[in-house]
């Protein structure tokens, strides 16, 4: 693969062909594998879990928003692709992410599209994530989320190279910022906690980014060291309506929000 073409171009322009390129392959694992270990009970509103409509009278006043996004972001034919943003980031939030994370005087913080600079074959591009969690106090960057635009429009690009794009670009700039804001040494590598929504289907990605992977790609070099991204699609009872049925139905949605319940785990150990 060491003969593959590297052009300088946007991380959001990143094919499967770049990460060949650059010799990182996407290994997909089973739950336990993935997550060290048996899924948890999710802990969570249980109405968020149960609710089928969002005028479900037992609902507190927090589902109703949940299960409208949820549909909407479910529903290929909304042709809205800030649905899935807008559901992702409440998802989040139901889910606690943010909290926790690093002294209790650091506070997690939920954005949207953020670009990172990302140099490629001596030049500098971008990348840009669609939704994140940051601890401000360090530049640090707990959780990076791409959606697939697939959904509504055909056109687009794969995500997972996209994603795995910006975690060398948040690499890039953690190191960047403990450099000159913080005095404090580089990273040598990271492990970056990743995810791809296809509507409301997650995929987990867990990415290590080293100064090796990230100093190939500036140079447009290939890296003699395989990178191995692991990955993992929620195992569902329906596999092959997977991506149609989301979280909508509520066997599934038990599946994924104890995916994420785990993953959460994760995300707060980085």
């Amino acid at each position: 693969m060491a003969n593959l073409i590297r052009s300088a171009k946007s991380g959001n322009d990143w094919t499967q062909d770049d990460l060949q390129a650059y010799n990182i392959r996407v290994i997909f694992q089973d739950a336990t594998s993935f997550f060290g270990g048996p899924l948890p009970q999710p802990t969570v509103n249980p109405e968020v879990l149960s609710a089928r409509n969002r005028d479900d009278p037992t609902c507190d006043d927090s589902v109703p928003s949940f299960i409208h996004l949820l549909k909407l972001a479910t529903s290929a034919t909304t042709r809205d692709e800030s649905a899935v943003r807008d559901f992702t980031r409440l998802l989040l939030e139901q889910l606690k992410y943010e909290v926790g994370l690093g002294q209790s005087d650091i506070v997690g913080l939920f954005g949207k599209r953020r670009y990172f600079e990302f140099i490629t074959c001596g030049q500098v591009k971008h990348v840009e994530i669609d939704v994140f969690i940051l601890d401000r106090s360090s530049g640090h960057y707990s959780l990076l989320v791409q959606e697939d635009r697939r959904l509504f429009q055909e056109e687009e690009l794969d995500p997972e190279p996209q994603l795995i794009a910006s975690a060398i670009g948040a690499f890039y700039k953690y190191n960047y910022f403990r450099v000159r804001a913080l005095g404090l040494p580089a990273l040598e590598e990271q492990m970056l906690p990743g995810i791809i929504m296809t509507g409301s289907l997650p995929t987990f990605y867990k990415i290590p980014v080293t100064t090796a992977l990230a100093h190939a790609v500036q140079d447009g070099q290939y890296p003699t060291q395989e990178t191995a991204v692991y990955a993992h699609l929620p195992e569902l009872p329906r596999p092959q309506q997977c991506f149609d049925e989301g979280m909508e139905p509520l066997d599934n949605r038990y599946i994924i929000f104890s995916c994420f319940e785990a993953f959460k785990q994760l995300v707060r150990n980085v």
